[in-house]
């Protein structure tokens, strides 16, 4: 018989609370509908009403974006299981290698792109928004920074799995 493993953390993150895009997002459509409202109204082809329909369509995207999963992260057994978009792959990470973990602040930086399995300077991070990650370091001494919103929680079970 098989066993039947216990999901003991899960934690998922939507592409649209990042602090960059969502800025980025706003200032277009804030862009868009401001040239609208002040653009002249003796325009006789009304390509201004094409402003306030980019601006409207902007703000609906980002709304809609608010429902896009981008990063699932969660503890099954003795795996951390990340998935993100429909493209990506799964990455498993054996916690059994982990040597090392604690929680840190992600970036020095107040705005960061959402990245997915991006391997940097002997890093792979995984990040959606927040400003704390829990970095795992294996027995090679390869680095895995996630981003987390409840990084104490991670760490606790990470703890619990590892006795």
């Amino acid at each position: 018989m098989s066993e039947v493993v216990q999901m003991q953390y899960e934690e998922k993150q939507f592409l649209g609370y990042n602090l960059f895009n969502l800025l980025v997002r706003t200032v277009i459509a804030g862009g868009c509908l401001i040239s609208y409202f002040f653009s002249p109204t003796t325009i006789v082809d009304d390509s201004s009403d094409l402003f306030l329909i980019l601006g409207i369509s902007v703000l609906f995207i980002s709304v809609l974006l608010f429902f896009v999963l981008h990063l699932k992260t969660e503890v099954s057994g003795n795996f951390l299981i990340l998935n993100g978009f429909w493209t990506t792959r799964k990455v498993k990470i054996d916690l059994n290698n982990i040597v090392a973990y604690e929680k840190v602040k992600y970036s020095k930086l107040l705005l960061n792109r959402p990245i997915y399995n991006l391997h940097l300077k002997g890093k792979i991070k995984f990040y959606t928004h927040g400003n704390w990650a829990v970095e795992l370091t294996d027995k090679e001494g390869l680095k895995y920074r996630i981003g987390s919103q409840r990084p104490d929680e991670l760490c606790e079970v990470i703890k619990k799995v590892k006795k």
